[in-house]
């Protein structure tokens, strides 16, 4: 009997183990459940004053050996376990009587992460004596070993379908978040575009015919973007960081949803005296489906099912960062056709919509690319930004051509040399791979892939501080290296514009918005 026992005891710490690992991933998806979900609002209301509460690490909180989370969560862990044994051998009473001190602690864990504080003695004591009480009252039940494990195997199995479903729901609600234009956006387009509406006709057009835009002496960038605000502070971080703000000319490209609000923002604010071009993509009509294989994609059948087809199934659905409808935007794809956007130009800088420039870029134009076409900040400090990890390396199209460890390279903040693009036909080998990639075997998703291809080997290293990424995703970048950088991206889901977007990132983006603009309170306030 003494034997039987210490048996069934070393079994049920073992079991202990093998859930506890499943405990804390199960506690934060409780307390997620428990928020209000009208705080995953965007937009942001100045009304309501924000509450400092005391700072409380819970992830440490609950691992420490020392706190009462920990000790509860242990507890409701092993609960749990007799739970699910209890009601198989149809003790439904001690079930019942488990489920409630188990929901008692989940409510009280609950509330410590909430309110940012730890458990006490006086909140945690009852509990505790509660669950021990019935934790000794189940192990007093001698249940039958191999119903024991059996029964374990399968709550473990649960469990492990339900965090992968809650990562899976996670990834898709982020995305959601992600892809959502903020009300206080879409309020300021509209006022904008109705300002541009009753403007005369001679005033709604910025300086297109100015000599300017194709005068190589200066300093050209370009911005490919349908976001409004983005678009300004990109051009308004720029300006303000440049010596000779007059010798810069920004080429903005978007779409005709967009354009008289474009128009219109840049007409009524002042830029330091730089130009400024704005122009509709519709406008090119060379950019068609007999010219370009990415148009003819974007607009087959087939394609648009793939990124947008049943979500339910689980056979056909692509993975979420797929349906995501920048990677079915042209602009998207309109920085491989540069040299034909600006035919008169000799050296470009691109920049995305989602950075702040924080330094003159002006130095960039005298840089030597060696004959190079594509200047870029390389991203393989880390082994995942190796072009393995970004093309299918089983396909001997790509193995046959292309080094799997070769450094990949960011988009976002790019020099091109367009004379040497054009010399290079750098565009027909994008054409080229494009086509290739009709059915998706060399890449699945987005602009990245088809320019490592394209411009392999034509690209130049720059320092590292002149890009610096990651502040849509990474929490962890030191202070110093954003401080030094250039210019910043926040690439990822959390762009700065968005209320998910990270808090201690935000305020490098804030500095060049033109906040006092009464369009933007109203719409921010309204």
């Amino acid at each position: 009997m003494r034997r039987r026992r210490v048996v069934r005891r070393r079994l049920l710490s073992w079991i202990w183990l093998l859930l506890a690992s499943f405990s804390l991933a199960g506690l934060v998806l409780f307390i997620v459940q428990q928020q209000d979900p009208s705080q995953l609002i965007l937009e942001r209301d100045t009304r309501t004053e924000n509450v400092s509460l005391p700072h409380l690490n819970f992830t440490e909180e609950v691992t420490s050996a020392s706190s009462f989370a920990r000790q509860l969560g242990e507890q409701m862990t092993l609960a749990k376990a007799y739970v699910f044994i209890a009601k198989e051998h149809n003790h439904l009473h001690l079930a019942w009587e488990l489920t409630s001190k188990i929901r008692s602690c989940q409510l009280l864990l609950s509330k410590a992460a909430m309110r940012g504080q730890p458990i006490s003695l006086d909140e945690a004591k009852p509990i505790v004596t509660g669950l021990s009480t019935l934790i000794y009252k189940a192990q007093d039940a001698h249940y039958d070993i191999a119903t024991t494990m059996m029964t374990m195997k399968s709550h473990i199995q649960s469990l492990e379908e339900r965090a992968s479903a809650a990562t899976v729901q996670t990834t898709l609600f982020a995305q959601s978040l992600a892809e959502a234009l903020p009300k206080s956006l879409h309020c300021l387009m509209v006022k904008l575009t109705s300002d541009w509406l009753t403007e005369p006709p001679s005033r709604r057009g910025l300086a297109e015919d100015s000599p300017r835009l194709v005068d190589n002496n200066l300093s050209h960038f370009c911005i490919f973007t349908d976001n409004v605000i983005a678009a300004s502070v990109v051009v308004n971080s720029t300006v303000s960081n440049a010596d000779h703000p007059k010798q810069l000319v920004f080429h903005i490209v978007t779409n005709r949803v967009s354009y008289k609000a474009m128009q219109a923002w840049f007409l009524s604010n002042d830029f330091k005296g730089s130009a400024i071009e704005i122009r509709s993509v519709e406008e090119f009509s060379w950019l068609n489906a007999s010219y370009s294989p990415v148009v003819k994609q974007l607009l087959d059948t087939d394609s648009r099912a793939y990124y947008f087809g049943d979500q339910t199934s689980q056979e056909t659905s692509p993975e979420p960062k797929v349906r995501n409808p920048k990677y079915l935007s042209l602009l998207n794809h309109l920085r491989f056709y540069i040299p034909e956007v600006y035919p008169q130009l000799e050296k470009i800088v691109f920049l995305d919509d989602d950075v702040v420039v924080q330094k003159d870029l002006t130095p960039l134009f005298s840089l030597d690319l060696h004959g190079n076409v594509n200047g870029a900040v390389e991203t393989c400090l880390e082994a995942f930004h190796r072009y393995y990890k970004y093309l299918n390396f089983s396909n001997s199209l790509i193995s046959s051509k292309f080094d799997p460890q070769a450094c990949g390279w960011a988009f976002g903040m790019n020099v091109f040399d367009l004379i040497a693009w054009r010399k290079a036909n750098v565009t027909a080998r994008y054409h080229y791979w494009q086509e290739q990639n009709s059915e998706r075997t060399l890449w699945k998703l987005g602009t990245l892939p088809p320019g490592l291809l394209a411009f392999y080997g034509l690209t130049e290293p720059l320092d590292r501080r002149w890009h610096v990424l990651g502040l849509g995703y990474d929490v962890n970048i030191d202070n110093r290296l954003i401080e030094t950088a250039a210019v910043i991206h926040y690439n990822g889901n959390m762009k700065p514009w968005l209320k998910l977007a990270i808090g201690r990132y935000k305020p490098f983006w804030l500095r060049f918005l033109n906040s006092s603009h009464p369009y933007l309170q109203d719409c921010v306030t309204a």
